[in-house]
């Protein structure tokens, strides 16, 4: 981030030095004159940043805005205008066209310098939160490197889970923080070995013990972060393996000692198993995958759980859908 330079874009050189002059003692920069050729730069240069000029002779800085704006691999770089149009229309203009911010020529170095700031602390904001999502969309994806179906099983299950945790009341930030977590649920599988995990045949107690240790091994992974989804994740991973009669691993742990959202996403998971085709099964009929869930009420799931996932059933037909459809 800190090796990608600042766009300064500027038909009149004596505007280009006094930014530069401003800037340079802080940030990497590049100039541009022509309004033509920002397109150019910007592929090759990758700026974090652009300050544009609106008055320029071949092409004026709200066209190239609107230019930066259409092009997918240009749409997030931010743009602050900087302009000798003092009226309010053209800082609405140059709002509309798809600017950041609008500082008025002639510049104050204060202004410019905080301007700059702010909107460069943004952008590393949403690099961060970038990578935050690739994190978990790639710890999830370790998790089911195996499966035939990963990127749609681990969302679409998440989204159920989500969904049963609306119906428990929770919070929207705590529904949106399993849908992130639940999709790393079996990640400890990194840990199993193939000749486990891709047995065609019914595993033997020796790797069926190994096969347990995959909820440890995520929990284990998981727990590095304190962030709250990896600590939510850290705990699903550990314990969506508990059953609500205590019959289930690692720990044997029995109704409400199982964290909540752990008994969320297990119905969530069993759901989405049986209603998934894979090379082994085809998909059940619906009304068996109902009956079997709430056959198992009271010793696999929470007898509450499934009253609300079935209570909600509409909506997590419209969830299946939508990602049938994807």
């Amino acid at each position: 981030m800190s090796n990608r330079p600042i766009l300064l874009v500027d038909d009149e050189a004596q505007n280009l030095a006094v930014l530069e002059n401003i800037l340079s003692d802080k940030y990497p920069l590049v100039f541009v004159t022509k309004g033509k050729e920002v397109l150019m730069a910007v592929h090759k240069h990758k700026p974090s940043l652009i300050l544009l000029d609106i008055q320029m002779p071949d092409m004026d800085g709200y066209t190239v805005c609107r230019q930066l704006k259409a092009d997918p691999q240009t749409e997030n770089i931010p743009v602050i205008f900087i302009s000798g149009l003092v009226d309010i229309c053209d800082e609405v203009a140059g709002f509309l066209a798809g600017g950041v911010d609008y500082i008025t020529k002639p510049v104050s170095p204060s202004i410019v310098l905080a301007r700059v700031k702010t909107h460069l602390s943004l952008v590393r904001a949403i690099d961060l939160e970038q990578s935050y999502y690739d994190a978990i969309y790639m710890l999830g994806a370790a998790g089911h490197y195996n499966d035939c179906d990963t990127g749609v099983h681990i969302w679409r299950m998440a989204a159920y889970a989500s969904a049963l945790a609306k119906a428990c009341d929770w919070c929207d930030e705590d529904c949106k923080l399993i849908e992130l977590a639940a999709p790393m649920h079996d990640t400890g599988k990194i840990g199993i070995t193939d000749s486990i995990l891709k047995k065609p045949g019914k595993l033997d107690l020796e790797e069926w013990g190994v096969m347990k240790t995959h909820s440890k091994i995520g929990c284990d992974i998981l727990s590095k972060s304190k962030a709250n989804v990896f600590q939510m994740a850290a705990e699903i991973a550990l314990r969506h393996h508990e059953r609500w009669d205590g019959s289930g691993y690692p720990d044997g742990l029995a109704g409400k000692s199982i964290p909540e959202s752990a008994r969320i996403v297990a119905l969530a998971d069993v759901f989405d198993a049986l209603t998934m085709k894979r090379p082994y099964k085809e998909a059940w009929p619906l009304e068996k995958v109902l009956s079997t869930i709430q056959e198992s009420a009271g010793s696999h799931f929470e007898p509450r759980l499934v009253d609300k996932f079935v209570s909600i059933l509409p909506q997590i037909l419209e969830i299946k859908a939508m990602w049938g459809d994807s």
